[in-house]
């Protein structure tokens, strides 16, 4: 059987789909997969207000169409930045393998954690939840936005344009740069992205010789926290249209979930969380969002509103 995967010329998109051939090839003897670069529009992302949710998918768009024309079989994507995918799309996330870190970590001048950041350093980031969480934990530092991939704002913080950045641990890790993380943020205080950490393996829905090959690197525990995560964002942003912070860590037959929405100014956080059987993650998620909704998730969107105006 001979497939072909698309990767976006990025070093890190090019590692993260070697990964997954690579286990991929380990479950599949005989099997053949070749690589196709495709050059995408994500610069067009660029300049956009730090503070749009319509940013999620635009980066691997040019990749899919490829997979839907036929062109290429399937393709490796972080999980954050997959859109919500409607059940009679074209496209399937056919197969989730073994999660990498969840956490957000911080890359800094001189290897400086975030409370021994001077007041009045700048911290280059153009994710809202991230801006919004570190308004919270130090008001007196400056956020500023920071494109580009996961090398280039690291260099930027070498060169000095930025005092720190804040990243996903799991990047920096593939990347073989874990160690320039000055220190792992705690999740209580800096909630990652929904789906952080995780990568989906993206397929036609029609292609099902193509899907089952895929499925072989399956992990189970990462796609019930994957799901649950997820739908914390159709509820949480499809309704209220605010930045949403989550994370499902399944543990055996249990799964824990937690998300908070924060103001744009980080002063107001709402917070809800739930436990409950390893099936039950999406139930759980559902709940949560309906909860931080009841709590005043309007409010908190109309910070957005006012601050993208």
């Amino acid at each position: 059987m001979f497939l072909k995967v698309g990767s976006r010329n990025s070093k890190l998109s090019l590692v993260q789909t070697d990964l997954v051939v690579s286990r991929i090839l380990q479950k599949n003897a005989g099997l053949r997969i070749d690589r196709k670069i495709i050059e995408t529009a994500v610069d067009a992302s660029r300049g956009r207000s730090m503070f749009s949710l319509e940013q999620r998918g635009i980066v691997d768009k040019d990749v899919d169409q490829q997979i839907l024309e036929g062109r290429v079989d399937f393709a490796v994507h972080n999980m954050k930045d997959v859109p919500i995918i409607d059940r009679s799309a074209r496209l399937v996330i056919a197969s989730i393998p073994e999660r990498g870190s969840p956490a957000e970590a911080l890359v800094s001048v001189g290897d400086l954690r975030l409370k021994d950041l001077v007041r009045g350093s700048k911290v280059g980031t153009s994710n809202p939840v991230r801006v919004a969480q570190l308004r919270r934990a130090r008001p007196d530092l400056i956020p500023e936005p920071l494109w580009g991939d996961v090398e280039t704002r690291v260099e930027k913080v070498d060169r000095g344009e930025f005092d720190a950045t804040i990243l996903a641990e799991a990047g920096l890790a593939r990347l073989g740069l874990a160690n320039r993380a000055s220190e792992r943020l705690p999740i209580e205080e800096f909630m990652p992205a929904p789906g952080q950490g995780a990568l989906a393996i993206v397929a036609r829905r029609d292609n099902l010789k193509v899907i089952e090959t895929l499925r072989s690197i399956e992990h189970p525990p990462t796609r019930a926290e994957v799901d649950a995560e997820r739908e914390l964002v159709r509820i949480l942003e499809g309704t209220s249209k605010v930045p949403v912070g989550g994370l499902a860590e399944a543990r055996g037959d249990r799964i824990h979930v937690r998300s908070c929405i924060l103001s744009v100014d980080g002063k107001e956080r709402l917070f809800a969380e739930r436990s409950g059987a390893a099936g039950e993650g999406v139930k759980l998620a559902r709940e949560i969002g309906e909860e931080l909704i009841a709590k005043g998730a309007s409010r908190i969107e109309m910070t957005w509103r006012n601050a993208r105006r």
